[in-house]
């Protein structure tokens, strides 16, 4: 039997971590049909576990190193 899954959308800013309400980074599709989503810390926390129980983990992480640095303003 062949399951087929729909591919998963683009995480956005209204998508927060189930551990702690950061913006969600990765969203992992549980074997058991249910989704997390997590910020890259906790996704980084976690990793191991969910290897061993997602059918799927989609991890937009590299986002954070697109984002360019905001520099400090001179307080002279």
């Amino acid at each position: 039997m062949t399951t087929a899954l729909a591919p998963s959308s683009t995480l956005s800013a209204a998508d927060r971590c189930d551990r702690c309400g950061a913006q969600a980074y990765v969203r992992v599709t549980l074997t058991s049909g249910g989704e997390l989503l997590f910020c890259a810390h906790h996704s980084r926390e976690h990793a191991e576990k969910l290897r061993n129980i997602a059918i799927t983990i989609h991890d937009e992480t590299g986002k954070l190193e697109d984002t360019p640095a905001v520099a400090a303003e001179d307080d002279r």
